[in-house]
């Protein structure tokens, strides 16, 4: 089954656009977790179960475990996914851009190591330097484009021939890198019109949007400037507050994580009809 399947059929069987980004911080894990050699495999796959009826993807972020050398616990979180979910996507979020040679490599990376469904990438390089990952046209492809920290505008809104650089990006994809089917594109929750923008230019294509929960973008305007015709087409993202939600009084991490990812899936849904 391909990434763009197997996103469509998590959005119709959870009823949810919710996406759980797993960046698991040690200072903020339960105190259990801080001793445990494999305490982040443990934690996040604590979140999964917690989540999984609740979300259309998880996205494991590659840095916060190679900054604390655990690689290896994030090999285990991908392939738990893919055992006991199937039919949760798994997104990894590397952000990664280089020569097609070293791309390729990436994406090895990506997809034979942890056996990711779809990986982020940069379009920086241009064309050669995402081919590679084109290469596995089962596997998703999804390109940064319009991005949620606000220093994003520095380069993604520079004037190119009348057109901001963002919307460059969002055709180049659209009309020339998607010829697999397999593309998507990052659009933060932060900026809704841009969002619909973009969602303007690329049609029905997914979308990947960070912004909401800790960044304050907001759930309703996101919603409406990036669902598609049928009340899909997005990944919405959500990592530390569904994480860090303990604690409330005598309330268990993993059922303050469901709380949140079912109240934060329910909101969504107000907004996609």
């Amino acid at each position: 089954m391909t990434f763009i399947n197997k996103l469509s059929a998590a959005w119709a069987a959870n009823d949810s656009l919710l996406c759980v980004g797993l960046d698991p911080d040690m200072a903020k894990l339960p105190a259990q977790f801080q001793n445990d050699p494999q305490g982040i495999y443990h934690f996040c796959r604590e979140i999964i179960d917690a989540t999984a009826d609740l979300a259309c993807s998880f996205k494991p972020q590659i840095a916060y475990f190679a900054a604390l050398s655990a690689e290896d616990q994030l090999e285990k979180i991908c392939h738990y996914v893919r055992d006991n979910y199937p039919h949760i996507p798994v997104i990894l979020d590397a952000k990664r851009g280089d020569i097609g040679a070293t791309a390729r490599q990436y994406a090895r990376e990506a997809f034979d190591r942890y056996g990711a469904d779809a990986v982020t990438v940069n379009p920086y390089m241009g064309s050669d330097s995402v081919e590679p990952y084109m290469e596995w046209s089962e596997r998703g492809v999804i390109i940064l484009c319009r991005t949620s920290n606000p220093g994003g505008s520095d380069l993604q809104f520079l004037n190119v021939d009348g057109k901001p650089l963002y919307q460059h990006v969002a055709r180049l994809v659209a009309d020339k890198w998607n010829a697999n089917g397999q593309c998507a594109l990052v659009v933060g929750a932060t900026f809704p019109e841009e969002l619909a923008q973009v969602r303007a230019i690329v049609g029905d294509m997914p979308l990947l949007v960070p912004g909401i929960g800790a960044q304050g973008g907001d759930i309703e305007a996101t919603v409406k400037s990036g669902r598609t015709y049928n009340g899909t087409g997005m990944m919405i993202n959500s990592s530390r507050a569904i994480l860090y939600a303990a604690p409330r009084a005598n309330e268990d991490f993993a059922a303050a994580a469901r709380r949140v990812a079912l109240e934060t899936r329910d909101a969504i849904n107000q907004h996609r009809v």
